[in-house]
């Protein structure tokens, strides 16, 4: 049985743990391994090095949008293909993250945990972008 009283913030949880992991990959990508060398390495994976900036702006502006609530289910699927990356990225290395390179296990958990969110929504205090045409609790269009 579901809860309906505890599911915003159960939402609320998994969409700040999201979004923090993001910016947090986000900010791997520029300070630690600098943007150069994320470029390096997904070219080390043969893939086009721009992929690499394109992947620290969606991980960057995901989480951001995650961790504020806005467009959360639509962000959370948009960034289940650099969760599949990652996981692909991962594979040759074993299960473990912690195995030398990282393991697979952690981003294919992640892509799990980014399509639950999609699926859920925002939960409770999200600002959650209002389209003109948004429906009223009634179901009417405004």
């Amino acid at each position: 049985m579901i809860d309906s009283r505890t599911v915003p913030y159960a939402a609320l949880l998994l969409r700040l743990s999201l979004g923090v992991m993001f910016i947090a990959h986000a900010l791997l990508k520029l300070v630690v391994f600098t943007l150069p060398g994320t470029v390096g390495f997904f070219q080390s994976l043969g893939l086009p090095g721009v992929l690499a900036y394109v992947t620290f702006a969606a991980e960057l502006v995901g989480g951001v949008l995650l961790v504020l609530g806005v467009w959360t289910r639509v962000v959370a699927a948009a960034l289940i293909p650099i969760l599949l990356g990652a996981t692909w990225a991962h594979a040759g290395n074993g299960w473990l993250f912690s195995a030398a390179n990282g393991g697979w296990e952690y981003p294919l958990f992640l892509t799990a945990a980014a399509a639950v969110q999609a699926l859920l929504g925002d939960g409770a205090l999200a600002l959650r972008w209002r389209a003109a045409t948004q429906l009223h609790p009634t179901g009417s269009v405004a």
